[in-house]
């Protein structure tokens, strides 16, 4: 990651970056942030319009996010796209190549190596698809030109703002997705400000180039969003009855507690407590349907991207590392 000289600050980052490029953000929705970062934080306002200045306005990035939904893919169709034989052995590889940093994460957070390395394994492909687009023109193009979610990008720019200030680092440097998520764990500006760690102690927190900040970022993450040390994730079920439907859960949040899962015909694992919060699902598997029980490590997986399948990938591609690990 770019680092500014310390003590020299946003103003020092943004005079000395790139040639001036074409001046896309002025006028009055700039100034108007420009106002409120300068009255609120106490940044100089010549110094943001300098940056503003330096910012593009990306017409990809506003396609992108306005692209029609893909049709939601079944289970069966959606796993084998991060579950494959080459995100395995290369998630293999990151581990023992971190695997001090990842046994530390694990001891003070109490979030398994396997976990830490699905998440970064399917988030960018342990590091390898991080984005390319500057993280100032993204978090720009949505702030001021795409007016549905213009409230969320703006408070995202005066995050990545603040962080920037915060790490030293020049803003127009900093790369990410179309979206402003960066780095290997892929954290928004707002996740990076409160989660974010120096688990390296070199003094700066760099998830973008150092796994190992990445690899305690996420543990981090994943510990204050209440990740229980060696509790499980799922617990598979089968169903009988007439009423196993009235289980399903409509969203990720759980409405109802396995013992009221097991009154309505779902048989699964005795060791799950009858007053634990679950989440239960039906998955369109390769060989039919899946029923299974989100517990609740299972949700703070949902915390990081909120889909059950997207947690689902995470915890299997997870057991598949450990298997895999085993043998080597």
């Amino acid at each position: 990651m770019a680092r500014v000289l310390g003590g020299v600050g946003l103003a020092g980052a943004v005079l000395a970056s790139l040639p001036l490029q074409a001046a896309d953000y002025t006028g009055p929705n700039v100034d108007e942030f420009i106002g409120e970062m300068t009255r609120d934080y106490g940044f100089a306002a010549e110094q943001l319009h300098d940056l503003f200045k330096q910012a593009e306005r990306k017409q990809a990035i506003l396609d992108a996010i306005s692209r029609p939904a893909e049709r939601v893919k079944p289970w069966k169709e959606y796993r084998p796209i991060f579950l494959t034989d080459s995100r395995i052995a290369q998630g293999v590889d990151f581990w023992r190549e971190n695997e001090a940093a990842l046994s530390r994460a694990e001891a003070e957070y109490g979030v398994p190596a396997e976990i830490i390395v699905a998440i970064i394994g399917v988030e960018t492909f342990y590091g390898r698809n991080t984005g390319s687009h500057r993280v100032i023109d993204a978090l720009s193009t949505l702030g001021f030109d795409y007016p549905p979610r213009q409230p969320f990008f703006r408070q995202q720019l005066k995050e990545f703002l603040l962080l920037t200030r915060e790490e030293q680092v020049d803003p127009l440097t900093l790369k990410g997705s179309y979206a402003g998520a960066m780095g290997l764990p892929q954290f928004m500006p707002s996740s990076f400000r409160a989660y974010a760690v120096d688990f390296d102690g070199d003094g700066r927190i760099d998830i973008w180039n150092n796994p190992t900040d990445a690899i305690g970022s996420a543990a981090s993450y994943f510990k204050q969003h209440g990740w229980t040390a060696g509790n499980p994730v799922v617990a598979r079920a089968k169903v009988s009855g007439e009423r196993f439907e009235e289980g399903l859960t409509v969203g990720l949040e759980s409405q109802k507690n396995a013992g009221e899962m097991r009154s309505l015909g779902w048989q699964f694992d005795e060791s799950v407590a009858g007053d634990t919060a679950v989440t239960a699902f039906r998955l369109d598997g390769a060989e039919g349907d899946e029923y299974w029980l989100g517990l609740p490590n299972f949700y703070v997986i949902t915390r990081y991207n909120r889909s059950v399948m997207y947690a689902m990938a995470v915890h299997q591609l997870s057991q598949l590392l450990a298997e895999a690990r085993g043998e080597q």
